[in-house]
């Protein structure tokens, strides 16, 4: 559970090059995910919320998301997750990050500015009361405001199966390289908003590092809506012991229409 809303907001990125003129979001909408062990097993919860704010003067977009252990995994592993990032409404540039998390007693306590012109990051470590700063890739997204950057970038008609994506983020304080390959269409079952719904979506398979945490390169797995609105509706990850889902429950606010598909 020490990953819960990490893996959420971490996997739920995907990259194209040119921005779409209707964005995929706007202020007020809300997400919130089930999280479960092999679909079952109630873990968690996570929640994500995008609002309208001024940071310096400039009119930004607010995202806060929050994790959080329930049921009896709380009892004996307590986790409380919250992350902030605030971007530009237009160009989707993060100018800030915080992460302030307590995930079993280990804690953390970090903020982020971004200073794009210069490509540096900021990193004011308020735990330890140290600040340092880090040379940044060029274009570079922080773990949340990347999804929603790219929501309004990723272009459906374009994708053919087996491509493979990439994007950079800079995430406490190192850059990373991220890739995905994209394994096609999928109408899949959902729960959402107390109805059981299908829905086209989008299959992507994330890399990440096998080891510690995940059974191996390909252990994730990621569904997208495949309508204006790209949101995520489904992650599974098998980990090094058991398996991870998070599963969209609740939504609301949402920019678009959301389509579903109805039995002949």
């Amino acid at each position: 559970m020490k990953y819960l809303l990490t893996i959420l907001v971490f996997l739920v990125s995907l990259n194209a090059p040119n921005p779409q003129q209707d964005p995929a979001f706007q202020s007020g909408e809300w997400f919130k995910f089930k999280m479960s062990y092999s679909g079952w097993f109630k873990a968690g919860e996570a929640t994500l919320k995008v609002d309208e704010k001024k940071l310096n003067g400039k009119t930004v977009y607010h995202v806060v998301g929050k994790g959080k252990t329930t049921g009896a995994v709380n009892l004996f592993f307590k986790v409380r997750d919250r992350y902030e990032s605030y971007f530009d409404k237009e160009t989707g540039v993060p100018y800030k990050f915080i992460r302030k998390i307590d995930e079993g007693g280990h804690t953390k306590d970090i903020e982020i500015e971004f200073n794009h012109q210069e490509q540096k990051a900021i990193v004011n470590n308020k735990k330890h009361k140290k600040t340092k700063t880090i040379s940044t890739e060029k274009d570079v997204q922080d773990m949340v405001s990347m999804y929603y950057y790219l929501r309004n970038s990723i272009n459906i008609d374009d994708l053919k199966i087996g491509d493979e994506i990439t994007t950079n983020m800079f995430f406490d304080e190192e850059n990373y390289g991220f890739k995905l390959k994209y394994l096609g269409k999928e109408t899949i079952k959902v729960d959402i908003n107390d109805s059981d719904i299908k829905v086209k979506s989008l299959k992507f398979r994330p890399y990440v590092m096998a080891g510690r945490v995940f059974k191996e390169e390909e252990s994730l797995t990621l569904w997208v809506s495949a309508d204006k609105n790209k949101i995520p509706l489904k992650i599974k990850a098998d980990l090094a012991v058991g398996s991870l889902r998070a599963d969209l429950v609740q939504f609301k606010g949402l920019k678009h229409s959301f389509p579903i598909v109805f039995d002949n």
